[in-house]
């Protein structure tokens, strides 16, 4: 079995609730094994000589009331090869936790506070870790985006010393999923690349895109202007043979509505007279003139 040679941070965003999960390492698709959530209940990372155990069992104790600390105790005090274990948990009310057992590779090691665990092995050096911390705490933006920063600048101040090669984010939150179905908020993993971070910060852009939910404040008013404009770019691509009357009629709903359905854009239509301005900018940069 090849140690799980990473660096990693598990995160609470009092706020939204939302608890995540962040890891880069030089191993192959490292978001198969290190990160574990479960919304309401907990984030946990397990890496080094990984106890993929450790996740599903941990969230089990979380989900009990154990606290972050609690929970790690039970389980490295029952875990043999504790030694070459690393891990970090965060659980739902921002008590956290990190361990580093005595036989992970240096440099090996770990910071906790409250709302986050980070931690990594085989590191350049704890400037890796403490970048990290700094990092997350200081960065505006979401809890995703401060996550995936948090990682670059991990890996700017040195990273697994092996090198590059998979990272992986995944953030919880109740009905995050696709139409609300699961927790599974986020879910984005690079598995084998020559510049995973980067890469991840892409699919984060694409996420964002597709499946984040519009922001009232990037709404657009389809007016006579915009209907036109609209009519024009889906006449033009076989979605819509009526007039280019300016009018935001049914038959120009319903073409609008294949276009948007078409491009997996569907968490971000409108009912109403209105367009998400994402949108909008999306169809005018793809199907414009």
């Amino acid at each position: 079995m090849r140690p799980v040679r990473t660096f990693s941070i598990v995160t609470l965003d009092p706020m939204t609730r939302e608890l995540g999960v962040a890891v880069a390492s030089k191993f192959l698709s490292v978001g198969a094994v290190v990160p574990w959530a479960q919304a309401e209940v907990g984030a946990i990372a397990t890496q080094s000589w990984a106890n993929t155990s450790y996740g599903p069992r941990r969230l089990r104790l979380l989900k009990r009331g154990l606290s972050a600390q609690d929970a790690l105790d039970r389980l490295v005090a029952q875990d043999p090869g504790r030694d070459q274990r690393q891990v970090g948990i965060v659980d739902a009310t921002g008590r956290a936790a990190t361990f580093t057992g005595s036989k992970c590779y240096a440099w090996a090691g770990g910071f906790a506070g409250p709302n986050f665990a980070c931690q990594g092995n085989i590191l350049v050096s704890e400037g890796t870790v403490q970048a990290m911390v700094h990092t997350f705490q200081t960065t505006s933006g979401d809890l995703a985006e401060r996550l995936v920063a948090a990682l670059a600048a991990g890996e700017e101040a040195g990273g697994d010393n092996r090198g590059k090669q998979s990272a992986a984010l995944l953030v919880v939150k109740p009905q995050g999923g696709y139409g609300g179905w699961n927790d599974r908020y986020i879910d984005l993993r690079v598995d084998d690349h020559a510049n995973p971070v980067r890469e991840l910060m892409r699919l984060l852009s694409q996420h964002k895109l597709y499946l984040y939910k519009t922001d009232p404040k990037d709404l657009v008013k389809i007016d006579a202007s915009i209907a036109r404009e609209l009519q024009t770019m889906l006449a033009r691509h076989g979605y819509y043979q009526g007039l280019i009357n300016g009018e935001y009629d049914d038959a120009t709903r319903a073409a609008l509505r294949a276009l948007v359905h078409r491009e997996n854009l569907e968490e971000r239509e409108r009912m109403d007279d209105m367009i998400d301005g994402v949108v909008l900018r999306f169809l005018r940069e793809r199907f414009g003139e």
